[in-house]
């Protein structure tokens, strides 16, 4: 747990001791209620509750869907089919499984946006950064594996886009994808592996997301100050923290309380205006869509994906360099990877000393950048790959990787941060002013 002093569990009744002695649960979930918290957290720190809702939501309704549904390509379309219209309240939880996916990845972008303006992922918090990457790939994964189940034309031919991409690999791309197909095409096997894969990936998910939270259960959780909890006593650390029942479980409850409301009327009301009318058209390999789009959070990557032509000078450079063995293919996916293993990387890209950008005055102009260059690649994502919207593809793109591997580095050397506060209890004092002390 964390190296803050504060109050540990201490079992009283006899049971309690026997318990505590063999299984100590009880302490490890008082030490995980009770534990010190930054005093000065703001309303960025709710989406850590609203993305345990959403993986809770995803395995429960999952696993209603898996008692219903049928993985073979002669009868996974029928079956979701009766699920929507004979299942007793088979439409409401595919709805929900649906559009939960969507709000996990909402979340999850602002929880990751969140960390970079922040810093939290500097040290000594590097490896729950690193964990926190690991859990949005899975997350991706099972994401896009999910989307193939329904086995409309987008399902097919997603699939069959996507998993080209790995043909793209010099010498062995072949061999993988046939290995990931389980044959020479997007088919039966292909549809049986995907579903096992996204039925365990959720509980993969699950384990790294415990990991997660006692990686930063043991670092201490960060705050918009970046300003470490004092440790020297117990006292100090008061100052500067409260625990985390029940102050800031109240307020996650009530942000998630709020959230619930929009998402239960987008269920309600509008459940399928994030996806796709092709996806309710039952696959046909002879059929190409005219336009074929991911869903929307996979969309800036997309963008980047095909932004990297045959003509655009650093493929050329490239492919002359290796002999013709990196391809306008292949370096699309490249950079659509390393565009996830740049963000993964960062606290090692980012030389400042300064772990939050409130005080980073040249950062939040770049930062503000960043996050527009993201919605605009998610837009273009969506775009048809044809001008103007293969050149402004590009430059979002260059601005992607310009940022994490040139700007990052340089403001830690050229920016001047503005004055921090030297405690947390000194920006908590300065935002919701100091408590007075009772008359004795």
């Amino acid at each position: 747990m964390s190296g803050i002093p504060h109050d540990h569990y201490e079992p009283k009744t006899g049971a309690e001791k026997w318990l505590h002695s063999r299984l100590p649960i009880v302490s490890l979930m008082y030490d995980t209620l009770m534990i010190p918290t930054p005093k000065n957290l703001n309303w960025m720190w709710i989406w850590g509750i609203v993305l345990t809702f959403c993986l809770v939501l995803q395995i429960v309704t999952g696993i209603i869907l898996v008692m219903h549904y049928t993985p073979h390509v002669d009868l996974a379309f029928a079956s979701i089919e009766h699920i929507m219209r004979n299942v007793n309240g088979g439409h409401f939880i595919r709805y929900l499984h649906m559009n939960g996916a969507s709000l996990f990845f909402f979340a999850v972008y602002i929880h990751i946006f969140r960390g970079l303006y922040y810093g939290s992922y500097k040290a000594p918090r590097e490896i729950t950064w690193i964990i926190g990457m690991l859990i949005y790939l899975m997350m991706m994964g099972t994401a896009f594996m999910g989307y193939v189940l329904p086995w409309g034309q987008m399902s097919f031919w997603g699939a069959t886009v996507i998993t080209g991409l790995f043909g793209a690999i010099p010498f062995i791309g072949e061999s993988i994808q046939t290995w990931l197909l389980g044959g020479p095409a997007v088919d039966n096997a292909t549809l049986n592996r995907f579903f096992s894969l996204h039925y365990l990936l959720p509980f993969i998910i699950a384990a790294l997301v415990a990991v997660h939270i006692w990686a930063f259960h043991s670092t201490g959780n960060n705050n918009p100050t970046g300003v470490d909890v004092r440790r020297g006593s117990k006292a100090e650390a008061e100052k500067d923290t409260l625990p985390f029942w029940p102050y800031f479980v109240i307020k996650d409850l009530f942000a998630l309380a709020v959230i619930m409301v929009v998402f239960f009327a987008i269920v309600g009301f509008m459940p399928n205006y994030l996806g796709h009318p092709d996806n309710y058209i039952e696959a046909n390999a002879l059929a190409t869509p005219a336009h074929i789009v991911p869903e929307w959070y996979f969309l800036p990557f997309y963008a980047i994906l095909r932004a990297f032509t045959s003509e655009v000078w650093v493929v050329q450079l490239a492919s002359w360099i290796t002999g013709g063995i990196i391809d306008a293919k292949f370096f699309g996916v490249l950079a659509m990877f390393g565009a996830i293993a740049v963000m993964a990387l960062v606290p090692w890209l980012d030389t400042s000393s300064v772990r939050s950008g409130r005080y980073r005055p040249m950062f939040k102009w770049w930062f503000a950048l960043l996050v527009i260059d993201f919605i605009v690649l998610m837009w273009l994502g969506a775009r048809p790959a044809e001008e103007p919207y293969a050149t402004y593809a590009l430059i979002a793109s260059a601005y992607w990787f310009i940022y994490f591997l040139v700007i990052l580095p340089l403001l830690g050397v050229v920016e001047k941060p503005t004055a921090q506060p030297e405690t947390i209890e000194a920006d908590f004092d300065a935002h919701y002013g100091k408590a007075e002390t009772p008359a004795e």
